[in-house]
This record gives C-alpha cells, structure tokens and sequence, in this order.
C-alpha cells in the first residue's frame, strides 16, 4: 500500500494543488493506517485486500486509544479520499471507506442559513440601483466562495478569470488560492462591473492606483473596507425581519455547509475556505 500512498501523495501535490500542510496530514492519517494494518497481518497488504471490516477495526482502535472523534473523523476522510483515487485510477472496482460510518461529533455548530434564507437574503438588494448591485455582487461572491471578507475586499481586477468563473484569493500569511464561483454569482458581479463600478469612478476626488485595481468600490471610488462590508450586511439583515445574528461569517459557514450536505470532500472544503 506504500507504493499507492506516495502516488496518492503526488496527485494531490501536482494535480490538487493542495497545500503542504494538508498533505502532511494526509500523509500521516494513511501512514497510521499503514501501521495497523502491519499489526494485524504481520505483512504489507494490497489495498484490493482491505474492506470495509478492517477499516471498522481500525476506528475501533482509535476510539478504544480515546482519540477524539473529531480525529477519528477526519482519518476517515482521508482514507475515504485515498481509495476514491484508487478507484478512478482503476485500481479498485469500489470505495471500502464509504461503507464505514462517520463518527457522530456532538457539538454546537456555527451559525448558517438554510438554502432557502440563503437565496433570499442573497436577493434582498435592489439590483436597480447602483449600491443594490454592488451588495448583491459581493453577497453573491461571499456566499459563492466562502472567502473572508478581509479576502473579498482584497481582490483585483486581475484577480478574477471570468471566463473559468474562478478567482485568485490572498489569504492568512499572504497565502493564494485559488476558488470557483458559480454562474449566478458571474452574473452579479458582471452588472456591477458593467453599470456601476464605471460610476463610482467618476466619483473619486483624484485616481489612485488601489482604485484602479480593485474590484469592489464604495460610493466615493476607493477600495471597500471590511468594516462597510460588514454594516452593508446588517443593513439587510434588518430587511429582513426573520433573520437574525447574521454575519459575513454566517455566509462562509453557509457555503460550507451547503457543500457538505450535498457531498463535498471534507478536506476539498477546507482548501477552499483557506
């Protein structure tokens, strides 16, 4: 199974793109997982030999060592990951990991709108006007990425590739990613770069180079704060009646849920969110 592992590994470096620190932890989930497996049989098995009995096993363990089940949890994400790579490279007719039950993990969840609230808390601008249009662009974005704000009112023009609808974030310790956005949220921030952006322009007292670049203005023509993002946010809130304790965060919490509960990889989330 070494041998599937490090190809594994690679995959996730050179086709996922994903960070050094997730890969590590990869790494070491299936190199436990290795381990165990050289307990029980004394012997290095084929990953076509491992079923859905030993992998229960090996959650029994961990739970019996008292690791956490939010651990337990996530090794089971990777092995889960592990053997659907196997699976597409065509060396495993079927997935034993998805057979195994996701330990259940008894806590208070953040905040998050349901999919209904969601579209309609997303719907509340008026696209009619000018600041209608740029709130429902950055909502839309918010909701759509599952970015920070810090991150949202960061991004340039340059940032954005609109015809593979993704774009270039800049996160914690100036770390880049890069996150897709759907075709609603396309739209959204399209109007708003067409019919608004142009306008607030204008509306600079001198051209600033931050300016030209940045993706979303306030009125006056500089770049958005964080801070009016965030009073942009309550202001619907209040328009909505029903809602309430509603944050940008919530939107974030939101788009990972969402995900979630429509089959997203757990850790596939995680590099998006960053």
């Amino acid at each position: 199974m070494r041998t599937e592992t490090e190809q594994f590994l690679q995959h996730l470096k050179y086709e996922r793109n994903m960070s050094p620190h997730t890969i590590r932890n990869y790494a070491s989930d299936l190199g436990q997982f290795t381990e165990f497996l050289q307990k029980i049989e004394n012997r290095e098995l084929d990953p076509s030999e491992i079923d859905n009995l030993t992998i229960r096993e090996w959650m029994a363990t961990l739970h019996n060592a008292n690791k956490k089940k939010a651990s337990i949890a996530r090794k089971l994400a990777s092995l889960r990951t592990f053997f659907q790579f196997l699976v597409r490279e065509g060396k495993l007719e079927k997935n034993p990991a998805k057979l195994v039950a996701t330990p259940r993990i008894e806590r208070k969840l953040p905040q998050h709108l349901s999919m209904e609230d969601a579209v309609r808390f997303i719907e509340t601008p008026d696209i009619y006007t000018h600041l209608g249009r740029r709130d429902r662009a950055i909502i839309e974005m918010l909701y759509a990425t599952g970015i920070r704000v810090g991150e949202l009112v960061g991004i340039n023009l340059t940032d954005v590739d609109f015809r593979e609808r993704v774009v270039r974030v800049t996160g914690k310790r100036k770390k880049q990613r890069i996150v897709p956005f759907h075709e609603h949220a396309l739209q959204a921030l399209l109007l708003y770069l067409e019919q608004t952006r142009p306008a607030f322009l204008e509306e600079r007292p001198a051209p600033e180079r931050d300016t030209e670049r940045a993706v979303f203005l306030h009125r006056r023509g500089g770049r958005i704060t964080t801070r009016s993002v965030g009073r942009m946010i309550d202001k619907y809130i209040a328009q909505c009646s029903d809602l309430h304790s509603i944050s940008p965060h919530t939107l974030r919490h939101s788009f990972a849920t969402h995900l979630l509960d429509q089959g997203a990889d757990l850790r596939d989330i995680q590099e998006l969110l960053g």
